[in-house]
């Protein structure tokens, strides 16, 4: 599956959050949304990246937004990253059906079966504003995702 273009709708889903919590896409229509896959929980980039949104809170809510955070690691394995990097946003669980979200946003890998680095800012009505996808081993540039959502 191809990544959905800028200017359409983003694909609803329906995940668990490192709580349990069930959290659907279309349900948070009414401000931005930022959606970042990542590849694992306690990888080295992933915990840098993660960690910039943790410290950049106050940027993104000043313009309303929220993260969601998405991995094929199981709701538990979110739950122990979240506690110990201190994570404050929701991180959802791809793990079953493996990969399902990763692979409606085009972000999957099939022969590593995870998310590669994908971002994607919507706007208060679902649609994809701004993306971008990057391999597993390029960090992201969270400057980028602020930036747009500035804009």
């Amino acid at each position: 599956m191809s990544v959905p273009a800028n200017g359409s709708p983003a694909p609803d889903f329906t995940a668990r959050n490192q709580h349990g919590e069930s959290v659907r896409l279309s349900a948070l229509r009414g401000s931005p949304i930022v959606i970042i896959f990542y590849p694992w929980a306690f990888s080295g980039i992933c915990r840098g990246e993660l960690a910039e949104v943790r410290d950049h809170a106050d940027e993104l809510s000043s313009v309303g937004a929220r993260v969601l955070a998405v991995s094929c690691d199981a709701m538990f394995t979110l739950r122990a990253f979240a506690e110990h990097e201190g994570l404050n946003f929701d991180l959802l669980s791809d793990h079953w059906p493996h990969g399902v979200v990763a692979r409606r946003y085009g972000v999957f890998d099939e022969d590593r079966g995870c998310a590669v680095r994908g971002s994607f800012v919507l706007d208060d009505s679902g649609m994809i504003t701004w993306q971008v996808v990057s391999e597993i081993g390029e960090a992201r540039q969270l400057a980028d995702v602020i930036r747009t959502l500035a804009a």
